[in-house]
């Protein structure tokens, strides 16, 4: 194996097979090909029958439902560094919460001089109806999915905080489903954590905050409806946990209490995992030509009579622009210095920083500080000089819309190319449940990777796709229910 500029997942840089990797290698040493393809167009079947699909929306309006490409050699990390990144996540995800806190109430950061009021009051995610709201436990986010990225054996970097309402843990799920069902053989040799236990997981973390009643809480799932380009994801996690999938017009407010309507008559809701933006939630507050939301909504919240996941206005820790400030505020809530890097960015909205960008865009990748899924970007050393000039107008027009960030080396993971596995680049979205009672993650998360050979963009709006994520047991044996 030769050497690489890129950390790779199973061989690092050296061209040594990483421990972790030990079966992986070889069960691939011992699976023709023509089998792997077989195997993968098996998965294709699978993933279509299942009928989880995304939709791409075209510049145009219209929009094409597609399945996400699935790699079917999977990712692997062992007990050492996931226990790292746990810890990591942990930390990152308490001090974001902290901060939303403050941002919402007394803002002792701001006093503090580490922020401005104008940081969080121009924010567009700024909810100003949130203001001195007391939200239970002091949680905003309860559902967080934070994007990592590798670089080197110990080099791990947060490349974007997703706060409001982070997608994506259905094909995390069902990416292991497939891959057990295909390959039994292969998790009978390896020691696999397992991810199955999310949606028990993530519902114990929603009853956590409901408010206080006679009854067991009532959870729902708020969803747009099926035209939403996550609605598979919507509908898995309803049924997974085994509450009601609903929308806006499933649901009344009476006397500030959130009500089902059901055969049996209207039924008391407690908690509302909601996958619709804040600007939908209430027509009453927030866009009043809303028809996905509940009118009403709002004031039994700010009343505590039923909890909302993830809270109105906890976008405001999304930012690309925030995000530079999030090692401070775990200095600065917690007293203790990251675990997890941030990936370097320059702001443009600063003059001098500015500067060094448009003299070094053939060198950065340059992002929208609110924009999401790869669009809005550039990524300099694969861009034309007239791409990099049309982008250096943008920046010049509006320069507090965008960030840059250095090119990073990021890791790469055997993928299956047809014919063989050829090294191909990745990141990571693990999903953190903060509740009343405590934290929980489960080992893993969901690995997507750019399977263009050379391309950095892992987003499946551009071309990427996704793997399975092992976490190795500690002693890295005995498999024990690896779903």
């Amino acid at each position: 194996m030769p050497m690489s500029q890129f950390f790779d997942d199973m061989y690092g840089t050296d061209g040594k097979l990483r421990p972790a990797y030990a079966a992986i290698a070889q069960w691939l040493a011992e699976t023709p090909p023509e089998v792997l393809e077989t195997k993968r167009e098996e998965a294709e079947r699978l993933f279509r029958r299942i009928g989880i699909t995304f939709a791409v929306y075209s510049e145009g309006g219209g929009d094409t439902e597609r399945l996400i490409p699935f790699d079917i050699i999977p990712r692997v990390l062992d007990a050492d560094e996931w226990g790292f990144l746990e810890r990591g996540l942990k930390q990152r995800v308490a001090a974001l919460n902290r901060f939303l806190t403050d941002a919402y109430g007394s803002r002792e950061i701001v006093k503090a001089g580490l922020f401005t009021d104008a940081h969080i009051d121009t924010h567009p995610a700024y909810c100003r109806q949130m203001q001195g709201v007391a939200v239970p436990g002091g949680i905003y986010t309860h559902i967080a999915g934070i994007d990592l990225v590798r670089t080197g054996v110990n080099d791990f970097y947060v490349l974007e905080d997703n706060c409001r309402t982070p997608s994506g843990v259905s094909y995390m799920l069902e990416n292991r489903s497939v891959m057990m069902r295909l390959f039994p053989e292969l998790f009978a040799r390896v020691g696999v954590a397992p991810v199955a236990r999310y949606p028990q997981d993530l519902l114990a973390t929603l009853r956590s905050v409901a408010p206080p009643d006679d009854e067991e809480p009532c959870v729902v799932v708020l969803t747009p409806g099926q035209f939403n380009s996550a609605y598979y994801e919507h509908s898995f996690l309803a049924d997974e946990m085994g509450v009601e999938l609903v929308e806006g017009s499933d649901l009344m407010v009476v006397s500030k209490h959130v009500y089902m309507r059901t055969t049996a008559g209207p039924k008391r809701v407690h908690v509302i995992y909601r996958r619709i933006d804040d600007d939908y939630l209430d027509p009453l507050v927030f866009n009043p030509n809303s028809v996905l939301g509940v009118p009403g909504l709002m004031e039994a919240y700010r009343e505590g009579n039923v909890a909302l996941a993830n809270a109105p206005g906890a976008g405001l820790a999304d930012d690309k622009a925030i995000y530079m400030l999030v090692p401070e505020m775990i200095r600065f809530y917690l007293g203790e210095e990251p675990i997890l890097k941030n990936v370097p960015t320059y702001d443009c909205a600063n003059e001098s920083e500015l500067a060094y960008v448009l003299d070094h865009l053939e060198e950065l990748v340059v992002k929208e500080t609110r924009g999401s899924g790869g669009y809005g970007m550039l990524v300099g050393p694969h861009a034309t000089k007239k791409m990099r000039d049309a982008f250096a107008k943008k920046l010049r027009q509006d320069p507090s819309a965008y960030v840059a960030q250095p090119t990073l080396a990021l890791s790469t993971c055997p993928t299956f190319d047809g014919d063989q596995s050829a090294p191909r680049h990745v990141d990571l979205r693990p999903f953190v449940l903060s509740g009343a009672d405590g934290v929980r993650i489960v080992p893993g998360g969901l690995t997507r990777v750019a399977l263009k050979d050379g391309s950095l963009v892992v987003n499946s709006s551009q071309g990427g796709g996704t793997k399975d994520t092992w976490v190795l047991h500690a002693n890295g044996a005995g498999n024990r229910g690896a779903r």
